[in-house]
């Protein structure tokens, strides 16, 4: 079990900021990564679609085999975790909630901001769990989807080195455009009076530079790829499950161009990737077989159950 990798997942580049701070906490351990390029993104998808997404993807990950999965994806998380946590045998860790327990012990007036993808800010996951930490913390939240698009849009047309770009990103924001939408984004935060943040989507500490100038110097950013990294070292010592030496074996797959995840993924993680490797979304949907339908059609009609409880009369 010890020598056997950590798989990992997101709907695309973003995950890799998740990946680079496993690199840094756990230079030891071998890695698995698909990103689903193909159809990313997933925040504006319907909730029962991502969930399918990760049951397929956790398949994958689990006939690699792997002994831990982590589902890089805020949407993906908020979505399917508790889903993906029953249908499979290994520990599977999101980013939500380590991100939602920084953002509790950062904050000093008990007001926290949190931005994301559409489909993770309407799921309510980080709400939910930072009540479960500390029912005083308001949450104040803010769907931010375009930022998504400047990353990705970023990393395509500018070749510098990636700590680069990040630093640049805060002067790209006092162009009219990017400061608007910005500040769009971030102003209502600004007004509740937070002094947390969290960057509740992994593509967002790409531009924390940015960020952190529209919201000012006295709200502290939270970065779900650190702290999930965190998570997994805490996981994998407590079960006795840390490698045990050697060279690891990190390898990279993509359901997109494989050739551009390859260039794009080497300037996330600050290291070349090597070969990416294709997976064909046919192959991918085959996974999902009927005991996973089952699996998914059980977990949604329990959820609704609880949403709407009988009344007796």
């Amino acid at each position: 079990m010890r020598s056997l990798p950590i798989g990992v997942f997101d709907s695309g580049l973003g995950g890799l900021t998740v990946v680079r701070e496993f690199v840094r906490a756990l230079p030891g351990e071998s890695i698995v990564y698909l990103g689903d390029t193909a159809r990313c993104p997933y925040g504006p998808r319907a909730r029962s679609e991502v969930r399918e997404f990760v049951l397929q993807i956790g398949a994958w990950l689990s006939a690699r085999p792997v002994k831990l999965i982590v589902v890089a994806c805020n949407t993906a998380t908020a979505a399917g975790l508790a889903l993906a946590q029953q249908a499979f045998d290994v520990p599977v860790i999101g980013v939500v909630e380590p991100g939602a327990r920084a953002a509790v012990m950062a904050t000093v007036n008990r007001r926290v901001g949190v931005i994301g993808t559409v489909g993770t800010v309407d799921s309510g996951a980080y709400s939910r769990a930072v009540r479960a930490l500390d029912a005083g913390v308001t949450v104040f939240s803010a769907a931010a989807p375009r930022f998504v698009d400047f990353v990705e849009a970023g990393l395509r047309m500018d070749e510098s080195p990636l700590e680069d770009w990040i630093s640049q990103t805060a002067d790209v924001f006092i162009r009219p455009s990017f400061y608007e939408m910005a500040r769009d984004y971030l102003d209502p935060l600004k007004r509740a009076g937070i002094d947390t943040l969290v960057l509740g989507c992994t593509h967002f500490p790409l531009l924390s530079a940015a960020i952190q100038q529209v919201v000012g110097p006295n709200v502290r950013l939270i970065s779900s790829a650190e702290e999930t990294a965190r998570e997994v070292v805490e996981a994998l010592t407590a079960r006795g499950h840390l490698a045990a030496g050697g060279s690891p074996d990190r390898r990279f797959f993509t359901t997109g161009d494989a050739i551009e995840f390859e260039r794009l993924g080497s300037r996330v993680l600050g290291f070349e990737t090597g070969r990416v490797e294709e997976v064909v979304l046919d192959d991918l949907t085959a996974l999902l077989d009927n005991a996973l339908r089952d699996q998914l059609t059980r977990f949604e009609g329990e959820e609704l159950s609880e949403t709407n409880p009988s009344k007796e009369d």
